[in-house]
């Protein structure tokens, strides 16, 4: 697929490329091993992050002799993989030695890295004694490092072995999965797979809209926004852009355009997008490709954070059995990008920096990126949770969405809670509930003996409030 934007960087580096590489020696067994580990890619600068995870992976670390090969493959100057690699929390880098251990090959002895989360409802359920625990007790057979919130509070404290999440972690836990060699992350076995979805009537909206306008059973791209408007759907990764005003205005933009997914979910407290896509993958699925269809967008980007590596295999597997037997043959390609721990690409244009294999750095504004985004071409983003509806809402109808909302808002919302409640988790309630309704009413209350003092209403970064505001 070209993009202009790629194609640019290619032309300026080459030259560029070939004065800088003259300072670092490519070591053979380090071109070998990124080339063999890297094989089945295409050579395009917007898969670097995708290379940096590959090789690290296999090899534990990003070595510099791996760097400066990877550098030599893209006809990259070195400081430019260097600076991206060093940018992103998840990427080590070690030493200037080609790295012995070699996953693909069962060679070396690797040494795993063990991540236990210090981000609030972690802490307060003991997560800076399980970190003291850990490093007298296994400090010697595992780096263990100290790292913010992995999306998974409702399980806290909780640890991350490799890939692999240890819920309600303890020393005890974490010792009995290093024995076990519980290093990677499971597919959730909650998930409805492509088979069941379609068997339930999935896909269907999406068939609808290819129908000729005759057919009783059509459904119009400006029927589909209509009913965006109508449900007073609003995105729901933040700023609260009404969604169907959004695909207007995306949709006058010239081809081609794209279509980005963040599910990078990094605010701290938050794991109803992890919550959503491991119980129905395809909801999304459909709601993306609805979106993509009636903006006329040429190619789906999801950008899932890289603590979710089961919903990363997850969707991956379902992605691969969607292209195999699609619903109807013109489905515009879906690609998977995995974050590496930048708690930045949360927004907006700093996520699309990081799709196209760049640090992920918020651009400047105007050209705003429904204007110029991915690859300098028009761009719909949108959070997870905001697709997930769209089938909900073009099959139960607008007025039913958004007829659920109290105290003047629309719709429903699913809320994050964790802390020192009873039943914490994901909870479905109407837009504009109380947090006192919605702790006592869904939470199942307070745990016993605690009272309510604080509260975040959207994530550690929108600030606390008292306990004496939870009936706004």
């Amino acid at each position: 697929m070209p993009h202009n934007r790629h194609n640019a960087a290619k032309t300026k580096t080459t030259g560029r490329n070939k004065r800088q590489q003259r300072g670092h020696r490519v070591d053979p067994a380090a071109r070998d091993q990124v080339r063999e580990t890297l094989a089945t890619m295409p050579r395009r600068r917007d898969l670097l992050i995708e290379m940096l995870h590959r090789l690290q992976d296999r090899f534990g670390q990003l070595s510099k002799p791996h760097l400066v090969a990877l550098a030599e493959l893209l006809k990259l100057a070195p400081t430019e993989v260097q600076e991206v690699a060093s940018f992103y929390h998840h990427f080590e880098l070690g030493s200037d030695a080609v790295i012995a251990t070699d996953a693909l090959n069962n060679q070396g002895t690797p040494t795993y890295r063990l991540r236990v989360c210090q981000s609030l409802s972690c802490a307060m359920a003991g997560a800076e004694p399980l970190l003291d625990s850990l490093q007298q007790t296994l400090g010697n057979s595992l780096k263990i490092e100290p790292v913010p919130c992995v999306g998974r509070c409702a399980e806290a404290p909780v640890a991350i072995l490799g890939q692999h999440p240890i819920a309600a972690a303890n020393t005890t836990k974490v010792t009995a999965a290093l024995k076990a060699g519980q290093t990677t992350a499971t597919l959730p076995s909650q998930a409805q797979g492509y088979a069941s979805y379609r068997q339930a009537g999935g896909y269907q909206l999406l068939s609808r809209l290819s129908l000729a306008s005759t057919d009783p059973q059509a459904l119009s791209h400006d029927q589909v926004i209509d009913s965006m408007e109508a449900s007073g759907l609003r995105g729901l990764g933040g700023a609260g852009f009404p969604v169907g005003r959004k695909w207007r205005l995306v949709r006058q933009q010239p081809a081609p355009r794209f279509l980005t997914v963040n599910i990078d979910e990094g605010e701290p407290g938050t794991f109803k997008d992890r919550h959503y896509l491991e119980q129905h993958p395809h909801r999304l699925l459909e709601g993306a490709l609805i979106a993509a269809q009636v903006v006329g967008c040429q190619a789906i980007y999801l950008y899932l954070r890289d603590e979710y590596a089961g919903c990363r295999a997850l969707l991956e597997r379902e992605i691969d059995a969607l292209q195999a037997d699609p619903p109807r043959p013109d489905l515009p390609p879906i690609y998977l990008r995995r974050g590496a721990g930048a708690y930045i690409c949360g927004e907006e244009s700093a996520m699309l920096e990081s799709i196209e294999g760049k640090r992920g750095m918020p651009r400047q504004r105007p050209p705003f990126v429904a204007e110029q985004g991915l690859f300098d071409r028009p761009t719909l983003v949108h959070n997870c949770e905001s697709l997930y509806w769209i089938t909900e809402i073009l099959e139960r109808g607008a007025d039913t969405f958004a007829a659920q909302g109290r105290r003047g808002r629309s719709g429903l919302r699913s809320f994050s809670v964790s802390g020192r409640v009873k039943n914490p988790g994901v909870y479905l309630a109407p837009a504009g509930i109380s947090l006192q309704v919605l702790v006592d009413e869904y939470a199942g209350g307070m745990d016993q003996g605690q009272q309510l003092y604080g509260y975040f209403p959207g994530g550690a970064s929108g600030g606390m409030l008292p306990a004496s505001l939870a009936g706004l």
